[in-house]
């Protein structure tokens, strides 16, 4: 971890589009200022963590959701030793 030491109004660049600035210095608060791309995500890190756990969450959910929707599938085709059962008769009417 790069530590970096700034007085108010000063900043940080990171990379050539992103550019920290501490805005303001209040007791044991200090406020900064960020300019970067609008394309570029910018969270807290609390934030950040809670997004990435309800993310991960969701993903789970829609794994067992999945496997549950191939076992169904699964035991309609199948008997129940495994085997395929067989296709209904297709009638051909009218002809």
């Amino acid at each position: 971890m790069l530590v970096l030491t700034r007085k108010l109004k000063e900043s940080i660049m990171i990379g050539d589009d992103i550019e920290i600035v501490v805005s303001s210095i209040e007791r044991k608060s200090v406020r900064l200022g960020i300019k970067a791309p609008k394309d570029v995500k910018i969270l807290r890190r609390e934030t950040y963590d809670e997004v990435r756990s309800e993310n991960l969450r969701a993903i789970e959910a829609t794994a067992k959701y999945n496997r549950d929707i191939n076992d169904t599938l699964s035991k309609d085709v199948t008997g129940h030793n495994g085997t395929l059962l067989k296709e209904p008769r297709k009638h051909n009417r009218g002809k």
